[in-house]
């Protein structure tokens, strides 16, 4: 087996636009929300990479109609953008790691995303499965790689950054290399910052190229209105008193003047960029800001970030690079910061003043996790999904 060359961290851009939100989980209508616009504009504005999942119903459909339109077509090749996708979880209860349909569904993907090659593919909430089932859908992923280069990075992500990290390590072990990637989920957040305290070194250590950090505002559950409820409910995992608490650290981020989603995308974003760097990329940030290049170009940590509308998308957008004028290589002349570049790291010292309050107003709720899967969890898949 040969790792694809180059490394993840040389490559992958470190802003990613995730598409969970293109499901009925976080929205009542996915087929409703203009997900070809979201996907073109983020074209436009410089976001060159996409997370998606079978799982997250039609978003691979959704992704690959939109990449395939004279828009894109005229003004991107298929290497101007990143495409990751997963294998292994099929429905909410329902998981399949097999060999078979590891590569049933990479080809699946192939054909919804309307793509030749997917540049990083991850085993979809590992802690559903045996470490063992884990293992052999990796090294099946590797063989896919190696045999027909459909196949370029491979990855495993999930919530529990315990397992995570006993995963990494154990695959490095047993086949000799390391994963190009792994994917956390609302574990760098304004409520839970396990992903750096708990898991950054180990996986480092395990030789993990990149972590991303997902779900930067706990798939939902830091926002002022509350968790998302699409067609499919109340599907969010945390318990009602850690609701009751986000609520009142939200309530008094209004006494601020503030809104605790605007506070923790910033503060999440900002934060894992400069935390998460060891294992993040030197990917293009599509800053509109020249970097340093070759060999010292800085790595940043990687976020996936997620929307549902087009606006929301160039807010996210104009944040990030009043988030990027503030960094080292944003200033432009030898006389010091610019003014763009200073506005940028006052509005980072007010962000951490209100995170710090935040926190506080979380109390013993800061840093708790919810269960994955839950106690009771049988995985219900028992047919071949072929």
């Amino acid at each position: 087996m040969s790792p694809t060359s180059p490394p993840l961290s040389e490559v992958l851009p470190p802003l990613i636009c995730g598409t969970a939100t293109f499901t009925s989980q976080y929205n009542t209508d996915p087929y409703a929300l203009s997900t070809t616009d979201i996907i073109h504009r983020s074209l436009a504005l410089g976001l060159r990479a996409f997370d998606t999942s079978p799982y997250y119903g039609p978003a691979e459909e959704l992704v690959g109609k939109a990449l395939d339109t004279p828009f894109v077509q005229q003004r991107f090749t298929r290497r101007d953008y990143f495409l990751s996708t997963k294998v292994g979880r099929i429905g909410n209860s329902q998981f399949d790691y097999s060999p078979s349909w590891v590569r049933q569904s990479v080809k699946n993907s192939l054909k919804r995303l309307r793509t030749d090659y997917l540049d990083v593919v991850y085993c979809h909430d590992v802690e559903f499965v045996t470490p063992q089932q884990v293992l052999t859908a990796v090294i099946e992923l590797r063989k896919i790689r190696d045999e027909l280069g459909i196949v370029k990075y491979i990855g495993i992500s999930g919530y529990p950054v315990e397992t995570l990290c006993e995963l990494a390590e154990s695959i490095l072990a047993k086949t000799g290399e390391p994963l190009d990637a792994v994917m956390s989920y609302a574990n760098f957040t304004l409520q839970n910052t396990r992903l750096g305290s708990v898991a950054l070194l180990r996986l480092k250590a395990a030789g993990v190229s990149v972590v991303p950090n997902g779900s930067i505002l706990g798939m939902g559950l830091l926002r002022r209105v509350g968790v998302p409820i699409g067609a499919q409910g109340d599907f969010h995992p945390s318990p009602k008193d850690l609701r009751i608490a986000i609520k009142g650290a939200s309530d008094w981020c209004d006494s601020q003047g503030e809104r605790i989603e605007t506070v923790g995308l910033r503060w999440g974003l900002e934060t894992w960029l400069q935390e998460g760097k060891s294992v993040g990329s030197k990917g293009d940030p599509s800053s509109g800001i020249s970097r340093p290049a070759g060999a010292d170009s800085p790595k940043l940590g990687v976020s996936v970030i997620g929307v549902s509308k087009v606006d929301e998308l160039e807010e996210t957008m104009v944040m990030w690079r009043d988030i990027l004028d503030g960094l080292e290589y944003g200033e432009q002349n030898t006389a010091g910061p610019s003014d763009t570049c200073l506005k940028s790291r006052s509005r980072q010292e007010e962000v951490q003043r209100l995170a710090d309050g935040i926190r506080q107003q979380l109390g013993t709720w800061v840093d708790y996790t919810w269960a994955s899967p839950e106690p009771r969890f049988e995985n219900k898949h028992r047919a071949p999904s072929l």
